[in-house]
């Protein structure tokens, strides 16, 4: 069985400006803002949703596909997912055109201004699911990516029977009231951030009892206070995990959604599938860029039991999480 991961796929340009974006905004010049903010490092580093989502998912001692569209540049970039245990069989080469890229910049309190260039990500809907032995897909991740292919493949999905999760969060500008309720309406899980859900209700309408009745699970991430999960009649307060340092923010949320999938896949409670992500998240913000972080599966196992070790409940995860690395470990 297998999980599927489509969105972006890019190159990130992440630079640092020493100061604090809010110092350099006049509000009553709103409608005619000019700013020009003088960075003081600059690195090209790997990224995309999709990419971000399924190396940590790798660490995590899956083997995730990717399925995306990429430019003439990318051949190194897939070298290196394949070296790290990332199936690339569904990532489609544009020749005349590069691989999207994301320049983002990152202030003194980790507020980020972002732009992204398309590139061949604009031909992601020539990537379709009917023409994919679905057989063996166990669950999709619709994230950032093209939005006319964001809306495509939910309505793939729709047809086929495909579970998925519904993570729209930088799009959610791009896709109209009706995309955003059609991704919703039948999702496995509905992911966002709490700004991002603000949106969600002011677009569309949807409350949060709303938005829950319509898919599975709401999760919501609420930054430095961990992340909220709504499930039925569930509801958890997942705490946020204090990073050793902070070194870049970019990424951070792919490597939440790691944790939450690996949870999915093998049916682990939410609370432990919260925390999951929460550490995985912690790892990615304590090194720039967002594929930079390593660690092996017992190092993991440790860690999440020094920080949540006085649940004994989620002992059982954690051996199953080690029983599991072996496994792969000899299987490989």
């Amino acid at each position: 069985m297998s999980i599927v991961i489509t969105g972006s796929i890019a190159f990130d340009y992440i630079m640092s400006f020493p100061g604090r974006f809010r110092e350099h905004i006049l509000p009553e010049k709103l409608d005619s803002i000019s700013l020009s903010f003088l960075v003081d490092s600059m690195r090209r580093e790997r990224g995309g949703v999709a990419p971000n989502i399924a190396y940590n998912l790798s660490l995590l001692g899956e083997r995730p596909r990717v399925m995306g569209t990429v430019g003439q540049d990318f051949a190194e970039y897939r070298a290196w997912l394949e070296a790290h245990n990332i199936d690339t069989n569904l990532i489609l080469t544009i020749n005349d055109d590069f691989t999207a890229s994301f320049f983002c910049s990152t202030d003194l309190n980790s507020n980020q201004i972002a732009n992204f260039y398309t590139g061949a990500m604009s031909k992601a809907s020539l990537l379709s699911f009917k023409d994919t032995d679905t057989s063996d897909i166990e669950l999709v991740v619709i994230s950032p990516n093209d939005p006319g292919a964001m809306v495509q493949y939910v309505r793939e999905c729709h047809e086929l029977g495909l579970p998925y999760m519904y993570d729209p969060s930088q799009q959610i500008i791009r896709l109209t009231a009706q995309d955003l309720r059609e991704g919703i309406a039948g999702a496995r899980v509905l992911i966002v951030n709490e700004y991002e859900f603000g949106m969600i209700e002011q677009k569309t309408g949807l409350s949060l009892e709303q938005a829950t009745a319509l898919a599975d699970t709401v999760i919501i991430t609420q930054g430095e206070r961990g992340s909220l999960i709504v499930s039925g009649a569930e509801r958890h307060e997942i705490p946020a995990v204090r990073a050793r340092r902070v070194a870049d923010p970019t990424g951070v949320g792919d490597g939440y959604r790691a944790g939450i999938l690996k949870g999915m896949l093998h049916g682990y409670p939410w609370p432990v599938a919260g925390r999951l992500g929460s550490l995985v998240a912690a790892y990615v913000v304590e090194q720039y860029g967002t594929q930079n972080h390593f660690f092996t599966l017992p190092e993991f196992v440790q860690r999440f039991r020094d920080e949540f070790g006085d649940d004994r409940s989620f002992e059982p995860v954690m051996q199953h999480i080690l029983n599991f690395a072996a496994k792969e470990t000899t299987s490989r």
